[in-house]
């Protein structure tokens, strides 16, 4: 049985996006069946409109699926990516992670293998502390997170051990070094994921019996 793997986003102007999109491709070439979801958009449309580049990106990103919640339950392996907001997750993915508690309560984010991907637009501008601020959840979850760490050489050039990362400040999208980092840390998940497929944890564990 093919590991499944959900890789679930927000993204403004589309920097993320394209990220989630390699590290869903690395998942599917390892063998994954994959769902690529993005969160609901919680910004006004006023603001949105003030930027060009977030207008075009969330109009081109209406054929991607929003996530919910039948997404983490399907899935033995999650991704999630977020732009970083002050060192944090974007308010738009933290609002889905909100909605999980009743997943949670029933023991059903237990044992899922779990890793993160994100950006900023400066090279210290909270690149880890978001994915580490991500790292929390899954701790509460009891889920099993599989970081990039330096398992591919391409990671020691992009330099973040933790996941997925793009210093997004200069306006262009991620280069094709960072999106074969991604691909990988998609087929490091997918790989774990086959894993949890082969040795699952018994129902009462999940329940927290």
């Amino acid at each position: 049985m093919a590991p499944r793997v959900a890789v679930i986003y927000y993204s403004a102007t589309g920097h993320t996006h394209r990220l989630a999109e390699a590290l869903a491709a690395g998942a599917a070439e390892a063998g994954a069946e994959v769902r690529l979801r993005r969160v609901r958009e919680l910004a006004p449309q006023a603001a949105i409109a003030g930027n060009p580049a977030w207008q075009e990106h969330v109009a081109a990103a209406s054929a991607v699926p929003e996530a919910a919640l039948e997404d983490l339950e399907w899935a033995e392996g999650l991704a999630f990516g977020s732009p970083t907001r002050y060192g944090m997750i974007a308010a738009q993915l933290k609002q889905f992670l909100d909605m999980t508690g009743p997943l949670w309560q029933q023991g059903e984010l237990a044992d899922k293998v779990v890793t993160s991907f994100t950006g900023a637009s400066t090279a210290h501008g909270g690149h880890e502390t978001t994915l580490l601020s991500l790292s929390a959840v899954y701790a509460h979850w009891g889920a099993v997170i599989v970081p990039l760490g330096y398992t591919d050489p391409a990671v020691f050039a992009t330099g973040n051990p933790y996941g997925s990362t793009w210093l997004s400040g200069r306006g262009e999208g991620p280069d094709p070094l960072t999106l074969r980092v991604a691909a990988h840390q998609g087929a490091r998940l997918a790989r774990w994921a086959g894993r949890a497929v082969l040795d699952p944890a018994p129902a009462d564990a999940r329940a927290g019996a």
